[in-house]
């Protein structure tokens, strides 16, 4: 059972204003579970949300919790769950369907339009202290993965749904633009799945060093290169064009770069999100059959991260630069917003001082 006392939570209530309050601790139905919660990242989408108050068609009408990259400690179990119990470590998927549905039974739920995501409009996130959810949807941690580790699969989780639709195989050449969170887990699982050369591009010098140390092969700074300069710099770095672009900025010239960038029968997903309408040498891509293909969050990924992280074939603790206790959220966001480091950890829980 969750402790007497409040739950206190990160809760954006419009555009810029963003607060810690408390909040009633959940009781889980016959499906749920209650967690404590122990490690939460934060994401350019809860920043957004605080700054703009919306995503596109994700509108803040009424206060959310924020946070959806969480990990935390099962201390309650529904009538209906049988698969896990008080004191079992968990990671989060945020998303849950909401019913079965056509996509369900294919096995890509994430594009149901019912499905539930935390942090999402109208539905609450997880950064906060107890925290109810899915059972289905958490899944045991071994003992050799960490909390802050369990966090990481969500991030973890769109690098490889990007690379699975993107094709990485052995001895592809892949180009990621921009080295933000997004594009490191992109970095690492392309050469997990094989990659034999990775270029990465940012405005940042720091960022590129971050994606040197997690595996990339070459970087380029962006500079006041067009479009089409940057495709030539790539190309000449790799000795060839790139089968694989995989575009994690949603920046309109970002977007541009991706397609003159690749190999002619080759591959481009767009991960990133920027503004609804852009330009791109859309006939650039018909005349040479480059492939653009979306992704929309993930799907199926949980259970193979998790296999992942537990033999060590995968590495995601360089991501974490900061951390801060819950009670100092505020002041996280402020130092996401800044741009500083890569991805910033909340702890949630004041008695485990464990990563």
């Amino acid at each position: 059972m969750a402790a007497a006392g409040q739950n206190l939570a990160v809760v954006v209530h419009k555009a810029g204003d963003l607060r810690l309050e408390n909040r009633p601790i959940p009781e889980p139905g016959p499906n749920e579970v209650l967690l404590r919660m122990h490690s939460v990242g934060i994401c350019g989408s809860d920043v957004h949300y605080w700054q703009h108050g919306r995503i596109g068609d994700f509108v803040v009408k009424d206060p959310i919790v924020l946070g959806h990259e969480a990990s935390g400690t099962v201390i309650q179990v529904g009538s209906g769950v049988t698969h896990l119990k008080p004191g079992d470590r968990v990671a989060i998927e945020p998303g849950v369907p909401r019913e079965v549905d056509e996509f369900c039974k294919t096995g890509r739920y994430n594009l149901s339009p019912t499905v539930f995501f935390c942090a999402t409009p109208p539905d609450n996130g997880n950064l906060c202290r107890y925290y109810k959810h899915n059972a289905s949807y958490c899944y045991k941690l071994p003992d050799n993965v960490t909390f802050e580790e369990g966090a990481l699969i969500e991030p973890l989780s769109v690098g490889i749904h990007a690379c699975r639709r993107a094709g990485v195989t052995l001895g592809s050449k892949v180009f990621v633009s921009g080295s933000g969170p997004i594009g490191l887990v992109n970095v690492l699982v392309a050469k997990l799945m094989g990659a034999s050369a990775v270029v990465v591009t940012d405005l940042s010098a720091s960022r590129l060093q971050k994606a040197k140390e997690v595996g990339a092969d070459f970087t380029i700074q962006v500079k006041n290169n067009t479009p089409q300069e940057l495709a030539s710099k790539v190309e000449s770095l790799l000795g060839c064009m790139p089968e694989i672009t995989v575009e994690c900025t949603g920046v309109q010239a970002c977007i541009q770069t991706a397609i003159y960038a690749t190999r002619s029968g080759g591959t481009v997903v767009l991960v990133g999100l920027g503004s609804e309408m852009i330009t791109v040498p859309i006939i650039n891509a018909v005349a040479r059959e480059v492939d653009i293909r979306g992704i929309f969050r993930y799907c199926n990924t949980w259970p193979v991260a998790i296999s992942l992280l537990a033999s060590k074939k995968i590495n995601v603790k360089p991501l974490v630069t900061h951390r801060f206790p819950l009670e100092k959220a505020l002041e996280a966001f402020e130092t996401t917003k800044r741009g500083e480091g890569v991805k910033i950890m909340l702890k949630c829980d004041p008695t485990d001082n464990s990563p």
